[in-house]
């Protein structure tokens, strides 16, 4: 039975005024304010969490928070299928067409001279399989990077007139003959830095920003270009972004002799990127308890409770609430239980985490599901349904997916997300239809994660040493096999289909990522096999108890109706 006396404490937070919220707020991180608080520590299983009591209510009972990440009654939680990018029913059977098999054909003989060591083979091959219109740069065939404006005689020029430019505070002068510069020379490392320099010195950081993003892709081993994006993305106050910058260069350049201090420099934003959270998990809370004061005098005492716990959940830190995420779906979600396969997921999933930039408690789930369906949870918890293994064709389309999903992880996509709602949400319930004005803006800019998602994301995969367009190529893939799956775009989650592989390739020919690199088509068919297998025993054991309970009833109705 609830508690009842709780409801004269929570009176008093509304007619106590600012002073009790105050109070209460300045103190409730301690364990001995929480208790004064109300709330008791739940321990079940292997999760313990602060709890607010829930007292009896007449009438009909609010709609629960849903979250990522809210462990404290994960017991009704769905898994998140919004959050997957190509939801779609599979089939077990996968027909193709003569074309489609010899494409396989040619990849997988690709695959063959890759292992081999003859790369320039297995590039023809992929590029015969692909039918590429044109040549698409690789990274391989890039110009080593150079610092000399003698490099040539159009560098020299560009160069000398970008600086005078510069120097002579004539805008155009500079920014143009610098922006030619780099595009089409872009192994000359000082153009980007003096480009972004213009672009900062006419007060205009996004457009800085992009020009050392663009560098730094380009020649991720230069450790000039890195730290430069890394300082701008400071100067900007984008702290975790300036962490995944210096993790990345120490992640893929571990023998440099500046790979230790990047790494410490990951450290610092990554604190900075706390201490940020932190301020605004603050500001978030105050308001929200201000505003459960404002519910318990409209007679909706339940409004306090979300913000005190939201507050608790988020300072525990991403692994440590994406681990009790994680237990609660493994217990909710048909689990697949074939080793070779969970083994091979989890194999692509910590080969993509290696170059992620991140250093995360990564994991990785199968889902016993024919859906094509992907979801990740804070921390790297990453779920994939063996549905996902069914559609892709190789390796390194899956390969794209997960990284789609790993990004999120990375990104801290979804702790920014619960972090918002608790910003905006507790106030919806003071105004009416205020639940679709909240989804709409939560969705708007859940679609820009998404395409944050797709760029890091195919830029770990190729750093990975899988063909660049993996998740280009599903997700072109599955828009010519249904283009009915687009659905209302305003109100979608995920960028429109053609919208994103238009960025996804263009970003790939722009950074001069490898299209042609390894596919994985023979182990993928095998892994396929495996999963159809356990799909197949799903089905025979869902038929037999639907059969069962068929009998069961027709028992009931029989013995019902005998007289």
């Amino acid at each position: 039975m609830a508690d009842r006396s709780l409801f004269p404490s929570l009176l008093l937070v509304c007619s106590g005024g600012l002073t009790t919220v105050g109070l209460l707020f300045s103190g409730f991180w301690e364990a001995s304010a929480l208790a004064e608080a109300g709330l008791y520590w739940s321990e079940s299983g292997q999760t313990a969490s602060w709890v607010m009591p829930q007292p009896a209510w007449p009438g009909e009972p609010s709609e629960p928070q849903v979250s990522l990440v809210a462990e404290s009654d994960l017991s009704g939680a769905q898994p998140p299928d919004s959050l997957n990018p190509f939801e779609e029913e599979t089939s077990l059977g996968l027909a193709l067409s003569a074309e489609a098999q010899a494409r396989l054909d040619l990849l997988k003989q690709g695959d063959g001279l890759y292992e081999a060591g003859d790369r320039s083979g297995a590039m023809a091959l992929y590029r015969q399989a692909k039918q590429a219109a044109a040549p698409v740069s690789s990274r391989s065939s890039r110009p080593d990077p150079t610092f000399s404006p003698d490099y040539s005689a159009a560098v020299k020029v560009y160069w000398r007139e970008g600086t005078v430019g510069l120097e002579q505070q004539l805008e155009s002068k500079a920014v143009v003959p610098l922006t030619i510069l780099t595009e089409k020379y872009p192994e000359f490392i000082p153009g980007h830095l003096k480009l972004a320099e213009a672009h900062n010195h006419y007060q205009r950081p996004e457009a800085a920003l992009a020009a050392l993003e663009r560098g730094a892709s380009a020649y991720p081993n230069v450790p000039e270009l890195q730290e430069a994006l890394m300082q701008q993305q400071a100067t900007m106050m984008r702290w975790l972004p300036a962490a995944i910058t210096a993790r990345q260069f120490a992640a893929l350049n571990p023998d440099h002799p500046r790979a230790s201090e990047f790494a410490e420099l990951a450290e610092v934003y990554q604190q900075k990127f706390r201490a940020t959270l932190r301020e605004d998990i603050t500001s978030n809370t105050i308001g929200s308890v201000l505003t459960g004061a404002l519910n318990v005098g409209l007679g909706n005492p339940l409004g306090v409770i979300s913000p005190i716990q939201n507050a608790v959940v988020m300072l525990r830190g991403e692994n440590s609430v994406g681990a009790s995420a994680a237990k609660s779906y493994q217990k909710r979600l048909e689990m697949l239980e074939d080793e070779a396969v969970n083994d091979y997921i989890s194999r692509i999933g910590q080969k993509l985490a290696a170059v992620s930039g991140r250093d995360l408690d990564y994991e990785f789930f199968v889902v016993n599901d024919e859906k094509l369906n992907a979801f990740a949870l804070p921390g790297g918890k990453i779920f994939i349904h063996s549905g996902a293994i069914l559609k892709s064709q190789s390796e390194a389309e899956l390969a794209g997916l997960i990284a789609h999903e790993l990004s999120h992880a990375v990104l801290s996509h979804g702790f920014q997300v619960y972090t918002n709602a608790n910003a905006t949400g507790s106030l919806t319930q003071l105004v009416p239809f205020g639940g679709l004005f909240s989804k709409v803006a939560v969705t708007r800019y859940s679609r820009e994660m998404e395409e944050q998602a797709d760029l890091l994301g195919t830029r770990i995969l190729a750093n990975a040493g899988y063909a660049a367009d993996g998740l280009e190529n599903l997700t072109r893939r599955l828009t010519a096999e249904k283009p009915e799956r687009r659905g209302a775009f305003w109100l979608s989650t995920h960028p429109e289909p053609e919208n994103r592989i238009e960025y996804i390739s263009a970003f790939i020919d722009r950074n001069g990522y490898n299209r042609y690199s390894y596919e994985g088509v023979a182990p993928h068919q095998a892994m396929q096999a495996r999963v159809r297998s356990a799909l197949r025993s799903l089905e025979e054991v869902e038929e037999a108890e639907e059969v069962k309970v068929e009998a069961e009833l027709e028992g009931d109705r029989t013995e019902l109706l005998e007289p």
